[in-house]
């Protein structure tokens, strides 16, 4: 006996009682129970082989009276579990379903014992016996009701896996920078007492130390307004010759130290005069140090400040975009804040692809009455659908445009991608399907996308050629 060749049995007297033990067989008639024991193969599946196996024609119901099984499917090279399911139980091809081959392997836990019913036998079961197959094909209602429910866990799952990948790595660079910052600024503290010690020994009036810190505080405030010009790097290279040159003309001691940091704040030659012109000559060293601990001290400081408002804006955007401190109702949503938040869960997904990004919103676009998260699901799926489309080259575009048509607010998303087959864009919102390979992707992606906008009184279709494919979502202002 192979493990694709289950063992034939004799069949029993009970095997009718047994099939009375179903819950989903206590309306059915005792002789509608007989036909199904005599049309149906009695057979034995071993611990451990195949019950049914990816690929294969879905040929038969299978009627588990003992034993139990897990269901296995292949993803990425990984075999994954999908769950175990034991008897009492009914699987397989049930009346009036699709299916006509199996998706995934189904591997025995124990020796289990099967009544397998062939699928040419259901026509003459509607004629047999009505409450029969209206048991059945309850039993396939509630299997694509709980598949459904699995594959749309399955799709937040994975969009949520593809975000948090996203948010880990956007959140890395800003926390990376305040540790990075915090520890050279300890360091750098521990040399401001000797600093602070040769600047108090300095004979300088107040008027002149009032000058100091308008020259000072005037480049503080033309760097963080960006007032001046940044410098390219032949520029950069000039200008730090020309300082280098003038602190140790002026007899200040590891000059080429503290020069990058008069450069980093746009101090030219002239400010230097301005600083020289007010303080004795012995002064200029002490000075100049002085200066440039406060410099650095500046920019660690607006470092750290610039990374913390870096964590806390992604923080308020995944408020933003789960509401998570809201009961979920429906309000008056500006689509342009839930288009923004949704862009920053995905900007290292588009990052990572090098896509351009072209955004042509409307101005003064009315807010619309909806659920501001289930909207954040639908740019959430589109965004990503056309980022799995693009290409990783850098050739890859995306254009967001919003705009009102009479009474809606449209969005649309358009990739300039090879496009979806014609052949196929009439079922590319059904539920399940999916163009992807086994463990990409769920098929409930776009399905989502339908019965939010539904649930919404909106539309979305979709026109699509190679190299252009443009998805536009509309929702009625009132």
């Amino acid at each position: 006996m192979t493990a694709t060749s289950p063992q034939t049995l004799t069949k029993t007297p009970d095997l009718q009682e047994r099939l009375r033990a179903f819950d989903i067989f206590h309306e059915v008639d005792d002789d509608a129970l007989a036909w199904l024991v005599k049309q149906s193969s009695y057979v034995c599946y071993p611990k451990g082989t195949h019950i049914f196996r990816s690929g294969e024609p879905a040929d038969h119901m299978q009627v588990l009276l003992t034993g139990s099984y897990v269901i296995q499917r292949e993803s990425n090279g990984r075999r994954k579990e999908l769950g175990m399911w034991k008897a009492p139980y009914v699987t397989g091809v049930l009346p009036f379903s699709r299916m006509h081959e199996t998706g995934a392997d189904g591997i025995c836990l124990e020796d289990t014992k099967v009544l397998e019913l062939h699928r040419g036998c259901f026509v003459e079961m509607v004629n047999v016996s009505y409450d029969l197959t209206q048991a059945l094909v309850a039993v396939m209602t509630n299997r694509v009701r709980d598949f459904q429910q699995m594959r749309l866990m399955d799709e937040k799952l994975m969009a949520l896996g593809k975000m948090s990948a996203g948010l880990a790595h956007e959140l890395n660079n800003p926390a990376s920078a305040i540790v990075r910052s915090s520890q050279e600024l300890h360091k750098h503290l521990v040399q401001t007492p000797d600093r602070f010690k040769s600047v108090v020994t300095m004979r300088v009036s107040l008027e002149d130390i009032d000058r100091v810190n308008e020259v000072l505080f005037d480049r503080i405030a033309s760097t963080e307004h960006d007032t001046e010009e940044e410098l390219g790097l032949m520029e950069r290279e000039e200008r730090l010759d020309e300082l280098l040159d003038w602190l140790e003309d002026h007899g200040v001691d590891e000059a080429d130290r503290i020069v990058d940091t008069f450069v980093d704040w746009n101090f030219r030659t002239e400010h230097f005069e301005q600083l020289a012109a007010v303080i004795p000559e012995a002064a200029i060293q002490p000075l100049f140090w002085w200066i440039e601990t406060n410099l650095t001290t500046e920019s660690l400081v607006n470092e750290i400040q610039a990374s913390s408002s870096r964590i806390a804006e992604l923080v308020q955007s995944i408020k933003s975009y789960s509401h998570m401190d809201q009961e979920p109702s429906l309000e008056m949503v500006n689509v342009h804040e839930g288009l923004k938040s949704t862009f920053i869960m995905l900007y290292h997904a588009f990052k990572k692809k090098n896509v351009r990004i072209k955004k042509e919103l409307g101005k003064d676009i009315p807010r619309v009455k909806a659920l501001a998260g289930e909207l954040n699901q639908v740019w959430t799926n589109l965004l990503s659908n056309a980022l799995d489309a693009l290409p990783a080259d850098g050739s890859g575009e995306l254009t967001l445009r919003t705009f009102q048509e009479r009474d809606c607010v449209c969005v649309e998303f358009e990739d300039n991608g090879p496009g979806i087959p014609e052949a196929i864009q009439s079922r590319i919102f059904e539920p399940f399907f999916t163009t992807k390979g086994v463990g990409e992707g769920t098929g409930m992606g776009l399905d989502i996308v339908r019965r939010v906008i539904d649930h919404h009184n909106g539309y979305v279709n979709v026109d699509s050629e190679p190299g252009r494919t443009v998805f536009r979502v509309c929702f009625p202002i009132q």
